[in-house]
């Protein structure tokens, strides 16, 4: 093995690994915005959705006939929020384009588990899996109560057991 093939080696080498940890802190940045996005949003749909944002948050506990929703400007807000932060860092994907694709992440998931399977917005698929069942069953304990106070299961991806227990007559 000559110097010059071994000093190719450890470049390739040393470039495969910062790319791998690039990647891997870029994973982890994601999984953590979505983490931390759960965490927000429990916060937010408790003090400022069942607060002083109530009067537009109210559409999502009362019936209605149409599609949307004056409570999905709260999505589109969000969305907004995501596009921006990857749109800054469009050109070097640093930890902004990642936030926002974690942001992104996190609003699909809770489309898909929110929207399209506990309020079946969209009538698509059914499921016995426990732990989405036991999301269901935590948001509907949330629409038992239709006001502003007194509200229980205020997250989404984050099921208290007890909660559910407590409430188990209620379905």
């Amino acid at each position: 093995m000559t110097i010059k093939s071994f000093l190719i080696g450890f470049y390739i080498f040393t470039k495969a690994k910062t790319i791998l940890m690039s990647l891997l802190i870029n994973l982890i940045t994601v999984v953590f915005t979505v983490i931390l996005m759960e965490c927000m949003s429990w916060f937010i749909h408790k003090y400022l959705f069942h607060g002083p944002l109530w009067f537009i948050h109210k559409s999502h506990h009362e019936r209605h006939n149409s599609f949307l929703e004056w409570n999905d400007v709260f999505a589109i807000l969000f969305a907004a929020l995501s596009l921006y932060l990857m749109f800054i860092d469009r050109f070097d994907f640093g930890f902004r384009f990642f936030i926002g694709l974690g942001i992104t992440l996190y609003g699909l998931i809770y489309f898909v588990i929110h929207d399209w399977f506990v309020h079946q917005r969209i009538r698509a698929f059914k499921t016995k899996n426990a732990y989405l069942s036991l999301i269901r069953k935590a948001h509907k304990i949330h629409h038992k109560n239709q006001g502003k106070e007194n509200g229980k299961a205020f997250g989404l991806l984050f099921v208290k057991k007890n909660v559910v227990k407590a409430s188990s007559s209620y379905e």
